[in-house]
């Protein structure tokens, strides 16, 4: 039994797929934010991050509080892609191959056959992922840097393209696990929604007061699609003044933190602000680009030793740090 027969839906990683045109880019971008539009209210900037996430080849932590709909964001933005989509709900007694999958004795062939987990999808939301202690989260750590699982020496390439939605409880510390470092810097983007305004939510019981709009949301874009839109990302000009400045900004982070954005950090503010040019219907990175993505992009990376935040140190950089 090959890798290919176990993993569903699993495609080779090709850079043989033709990008978009940017209007088509830009086009693309819209109508999936409108399609989603039609069941999230009031979190249009959400929509966004999650897509430029996706399109920039990376994965998203949502942190905040229970009920305002994290969950069923991602939901509609995958069945807006019309792509393969799996939840796992994180919990204390969850194991690491319960997320990743596990080979399994078949007696008829006498061989060991791999049964892949929810991990195998377009789109993973990992659902209160800080309820799970640190060995099962880490075992997301290959999966969201490599796209790839690998169990009992195997390596299993996961469909293309592949996201993690995770979402993280903040408002019962002692019933969950602080996030492993190397864990949050795999993610691209960290973002909160927030409770909506009274019109928004005034707006919301009115959609959900019959059927549920979930139910009814078609797809407006193919897996083709997105894979074509991160070629575009990828083929977006980021000059060099402009990765100096990227550059100097995450070396302010490390020289005013105890523990500042990393390598990995500075190249996926890179990749978001080509996302975010795309977004804007351009072939080319503004340093703007770069101010608009930083602070969702930076500042779940820093660490420091006093009361001021990851965020106030991307504020200050943003401030501080010139653009030459």
């Amino acid at each position: 039994m090959t890798d290919a027969d176990a993993v569903p839906d699993s495609e080779p990683r090709s850079s043989s797929v033709s990008p978009l045109d940017i209007d088509e880019a830009t086009a693309l971008t819209t109508r999936i934010v409108d399609n989603v539009e039609r069941v999230i209210v009031g979190h249009r900037d959400a929509i966004e991050h999650i897509l430029i996430t996706l399109f920039a080849r990376g994965n998203l932590l949502l942190e905040d509080v229970p009920g305002v709909g994290k969950t069923m964001l991602a939901r509609s933005v995958a069945t807006s892609l019309d792509c393969s989509f799996n939840r796992v709900q994180f919990t204390p007694d969850l194991l690491p191959s319960d997320v990743t999958g596990v080979s399994v004795f078949n007696e008829k062939t006498r061989e060991f056959e791999f049964q892949p987990g929810p991990v195998f999808a377009n789109v993973v939301l990992g659902d209160e992922i800080n309820r799970a202690p640190p060995k099962t989260q880490a075992a997301l750590l290959e999966v969201m840097a490599e796209g790839q699982v690998t169990v009992d020496g195997e390596t299993h390439p996961v469909p293309d393209p592949f996201t993690v939605i995770a979402t993280q409880n903040d408002v019962e510390p002692g019933r969950t696990y602080e996030l492993p470092v190397a864990e949050v810097d795999r993610f691209t983007k960290k973002i909160r929604l927030g409770y909506p305004t009274e019109a928004e939510e005034t707006e919301l019981l009115g959609r959900v007061a019959g059927e549920h709009p979930i139910e009814s949301l078609g797809a407006v874009a193919t897996v083709g699609d997105v894979r074509r839109a991160r070629e575009t990302v990828a083929g977006i000009t980021v000059r060099e003044p402009v990765r100096a400045y990227v550059s100097r900004l995450a070396g302010y982070t490390r020289e005013h933190a105890r523990l500042g954005a990393s390598p990995r950090g500075a190249i996926a503010l890179v990749r978001a602000s080509q996302a975010r040019a795309m977004f804007e219907g351009r072939g080319y990175v503004l340093p703007d680009d770069v101010k608009t993505e930083a602070p969702t992009v930076l500042s779940h990376r820093i660490r420091t030793d006093s009361a001021v935040d990851g965020g106030e140190i991307v504020e200050r950089a943003l401030e501080d740090v010139a653009v030459e």
